[in-house]
């Protein structure tokens, strides 16, 4: 037992100085977009949604990555630190895709972002632009640790929030859905499981650090690959 809770408090640590450490990156970051949208090639677009208090050049690693491999990846700079509800940020994202006329799209989310790329997926107006999505470390059954933030944004995270309980009913696009997450993350301990879609749990603990692990890395390649 004690060497399980000092393992914990050690990937509580490094989770820590890993997210301080691309915080702290991010907001010195004065680069637009633009860059992760050239050169499209003929590879599947990729949406990036960020969580709640991260912004996209939070994911900018993982970005990179992505667009590395060929894919223009789109940022919706409309949501900013995505704070606001889900239906609200899915309404931005569907505004982006319909002015970029996207289409045969993968969304890749972290946290909170799935909870969005799920609504997305749900709407009859996004839902057949998008192909599926690999989400990490989302809190599809909400987190109970959401009740110790007493603001909105993460009060709306609380397992029994009304939007979290109508995300659970709709499971018609589970199926499309790659849920990753790690063997402990401290802001959403009962994991990501998600009933229906491909669930992974790699060998990794932590909320942010599972952003920049190979295993997720090659996850998200795989999930793209058939788009070639």
């Amino acid at each position: 037992m004690r060497r399980t809770l000092l393992r914990r408090a050690g990937v509580v640590l490094l989770d820590y100085l890993y997210a301080g450490r691309h915080q702290l990156r991010a907001a010195f970051d004065r680069s637009t977009p633009d860059a992760l949208v050239a050169g499209e090639g003929t590879r599947a677009p990729v949406v990036l949604l960020p969580g709640i208090f991260e912004t996209w050049r939070f994911l900018r690693p993982l970005a990179e990555h992505i667009h590395a491999a060929g894919h223009p990846v789109h940022v919706v700079t409309a949501l900013e630190d995505n704070r606001m509800s889900v239906a609200q940020a899915a309404d931005l994202v569907r505004a982006h895709l319909e002015e970029h006329d996207l289409t045969d799209v993968v969304v890749v989310a972290h946290s909170k972002g799935g909870l969005v790329a799920k609504y997305l997926m749900g709407m009859p107006e996004t839902g057949p632009r998008i192909r599926g999505a690999v989400t990490v470390a989302t809190p599809y059954a909400g987190s109970a640790l959401a009740a110790l933030i007493p603001v909105p944004s993460m009060r709306a995270l609380l397992p029994s929030s009304p939007g979290i309980l109508r995300l659970a009913v709709n499971r018609a696009v589970n199926a499309r859905i790659v849920s990753v997450w790690g063997w402990f993350d401290p802001h959403v301990p009962g994991g990501s499981r998600l009933d229906g879609a491909r669930n992974i749990e790699l060998d990794v603990g932590g909320h942010f650090r599972i952003l920049a692990r190979p295993e997720l890395l090659a996850i998200v390649d795989e999930v793209l690959a058939p788009a070639d």
